[in-house]
């Protein structure tokens, strides 16, 4: 079964998380050490193309049929349709050098993360790179602000259509990093004050 679902994308707008997300993520990237980058589940591909645009050389890859049409529209030939139940890239991506992968609001979507950064390992095992990885922040003090002002029914709604099923701390993310072989570097809060952060950004390398 494909590891994402395709949640049919139905225009080029940026998503509502690309206001935070976008500045902290850029600053931890560079053209000497971020040369080859791939955005695993890019969906309609905006931040890859604005990466793109900024002179970064970025591929994508989504399972939504819908999204890579729309990414690939603005930079034809960068963006595959790829179903991770495969467990490689799509051959036109195979014999590239990815020394980045960059993956925003992604992994909270997953059922197994595990063998989601196991592939990503596998993708930048010959280049020793780094991944950038991107999902709603959870924390002791907003989580028990949600327990307290009676929010947390609506903030882990069961109900929600391809909602999140996996509620990651600085703490959970960095572990599932450094139990593949990872080197957790970089932490970075989006969005809202510290500690009730909207998302956050974790960066890591391989050893």
């Amino acid at each position: 079964m494909n590891e994402y679902k395709d949640y049919g994308y139905n225009d080029e707008q940026p998503f509502h998380t690309f206001a935070y997300i976008l500045d902290p993520l850029v600053s931890l990237l560079n053209k000497d050490n971020n040369r080859c980058i791939l955005d695993l589940g890019c969906g309609n591909g905006h931040i890859a193309n604005y990466l793109i645009a900024k002179g970064f050389n970025v591929y994508g890859t989504d399972a939504s049929e819908s999204g890579i049409l729309m990414a690939n529209k603005q930079n034809p030939g960068k963006f595959f349709i790829q179903d991770l139940s495969i467990d490689e890239l799509p051959e036109e991506l195979r014999s590239l050098p990815f020394d980045t992968i960059i993956s925003t609001e992604v992994i909270e979507h997953l059922y197994d993360p595990v063998k989601f950064i196991n592939f990503s390992k596998k993708v930048l095992a010959s280049t020793k790179g780094e991944i950038i990885l991107s999902t709603p922040y959870h924390g002791y003090f907003k989580n028990l602000s949600l327990a307290v002002l009676n929010k947390w029914d609506a903030h882990v709604d069961p109900l929600w259509y391809g909602g999140h099923i996996k509620f990651w701390s600085r703490r959970t993310l960095s572990r599932l990093l450094t139990n593949a072989g990872f080197n957790v570097t970089d932490f970075k809060g989006c969005g809202r004050f510290p500690y009730f952060w909207k998302s956050m950004i974790i960066k890591a390398n391989l050893f």
